[in-house]
Order: structure tokens, then C-alpha cells, then sequence
């Protein structure tokens, strides 16, 4: 073959393209592997979390156990120390009369208490006969005896009271709370004791030979005041008994009447 047959054979045919050949990786360079999809992710660590401080409620116990403690230590001295007396006068039970009160004892020392006012020490009387008259009965029936003539009229004449017949001696006591005004002899009664109570009505108990108390004495429902007896213009051992609404010399109402509308049946 002549050099001019191997240049034309060394021609690409016409109307063809070139294509280039694809290059290879070099034999030294090795392949990146490919992607795992079975590969577990790392764990994802939580952001720290701010701690709360503990609430005080967990510790309520503490605190019962301290205020208790306290309240004790506190208490001692109201527990060990002296009562103080106490003297009430008749305006604790609404008399109307001026109110004289003592307290026994002293300061214990310069940085103590100075006392209470006088309106604090009334309050304080004013619950104290409260007390006493919560413990006591308001009205009672003035003795245990036989009813043997009404507030009515009798031999032609009104009977301003009650007799209540029992034996001599069996013992009189106070309807209701209030301050003796007068205890003595009295006409037609030979004796009488006549109190006053709260509402200003006077009470009186009249026959009796023997009593026990006097003019100013306190008394609450119940406290005896004297004996039956069978002295003044009497037919036999009974208690003659009057209320006069309003004062000694007011207008006489039927004790049986006020006994009921408190719950005393005689």
C-alpha cells in the first residue's frame, strides 16, 4: 500500500462524527463508597433543662412543728401564772349604776404591759357576766311550793300576786337576776325583800321570817335569798310574790304570766 492510500485510509469517512473516548479513573484512585441506608442516626442530646426550686410546701411540716412550738413557748406564762380577781358591780347586769371595778396585782416590770383601758376592762366584765349568766338559768320559779291563789280578785278585793303554800323553812331564791333594793320588814308582809332586775321591774318575796341578804346585794337566778315563813297578814307558811313593772311603786303584773313568757311554770 502506497503512503498516499495510508493518508486516505487515516481520514474519517465524511459524515461522521468524532466521538472521544471515554477516560477511565486512574488504577491508584479508589471509589467512594457509596451511602448506607440501613446506618442508625447518633442521638439527638436534649438541651439542659433549668431547675426549679423546691416549692415550700414541702416543708409544711417544719413550719407546723415551729409555729407549735412557739404558740407553747407563749403560752407558758398564762398557764403558770396567778388569776386576777375580779370584783363586778350591779351595772354588769344592766342596772344602771356606776361600775367600780378592782384589779389585785402589779406590772412585772417597767417594759411590761401598762394595763388595759376602762373601756377594754368593761368589755371584759361585760363578757364575764355573759359567761355566768350562759352557765346559770335567767328565770327559775321563786320556790317549790303549792299555787294557792292567783293574781285575781279575792274576798272581793284584787290580788296583786301569787301564793305558792310550802312547809316553813323550805327555802326562797331569786326569780331572776338584779340588786336587792330593800330587805326588811314591810306592812302586811312582816317581812319582804324586794329586787330590781335588769328591765327595772321589782320583785317582791314577802312572809318569810328569816332572809339572807340587804339592801345592794347582787343576785342571779336561783341564789336563795330567804326561808317560807308565815309572818304579816298570813293564813299559813307560804311566799307571797308581786312583780311591779317599772319600779317599786309601778304597775303590779301577773307573775304567773311573766313566769310562762320564760318558760317557768308555777
Amino acid at each position: 500500500m502506497s503512503r498516499s492510500s495510508a493518508q486516505v485510509l487515516e481520514k474519517p469517512a465524511p459524515g461522521l462524527a468524532l466521538v472521544p473516548r471515554p477516560r477511565t479513573a486512574p488504577e491508584d484512585v479508589a471509589p467512594a463508597p457509596a451511602a448506607r441506608t440501613d446506618a442508625v442516626p447518633a442521638p439527638v442530646e436534649p438541651a439542659p433543662r433549668r431547675r426549679l426550686p423546691q416549692p415550700p410546701g414541702r416543708r409544711a411540716n417544719m413550719w407546723l412543728a415551729a409555729l407549735v412550738a412557739g404558740a407553747v413557748l407563749a403560752g407558758i406564762p398564762a398557764l403558770t401564772g396567778s388569776p386576777r380577781d375580779v370584783s363586778a358591780s350591779a351595772s354588769d347586769y344592766g342596772l344602771g349604776e356606776s361600775t367600780e371595778v378592782s384589779f389585785s396585782g402589779g406590772l412585772e416590770g417597767a417594759d411590761a404591759r401598762r394595763g388595759i383601758t376602762e373601756a377594754e376592762a368593761q368589755v371584759r366584765l361585760d363578757e364575764l357576766a355573759a359567761s355566768r349568766a350562759a352557765r346559770q338559768p335567767k328565770t327559775v320559779a321563786p320556790t317549790q311550793g303549792v299555787l294557792t291563789t292567783c293574781f285575781c280578785r279575792r274576798w272581793g278585793t284584787m290580788h296583786y300576786g301569787l301564793d305558792l303554800a310550802a312547809p316553813l323553812g323550805t327555802p326562797i331564791v331569786a326569780a331572776t337576776d338584779g340588786v336587792v333594793v330593800r330587805a326588811g320588814r314591810a306592812s302586811g308582809y312582816g317581812n319582804a325583800v324586794y329586787i330590781q332586775d335588769a328591765d327595772g321591774n321589782v320583785h317582791i318575796y314577802g312572809h318569810m321570817r328569816y332572809y339572807d341578804v340587804s339592801a345592794g346585794d347582787l343576785v342571779t337566778a336561783g341564789d336563795q335569798i330567804a326561808r317560807i315563813g308565815n309572818e304579816g297578814q298570813s293564813t299559813g307558811p307560804h311566799l307571797h310574790y308581786e312583780i311591779h313593772r317599772g319600779g317599786v311603786n309601778g304597775r303590779p303584773i301577773d307573775p304567773r304570766a311573766w313566769l310562762g313568757d320564760r318558760g317557768v311554770t308555777v
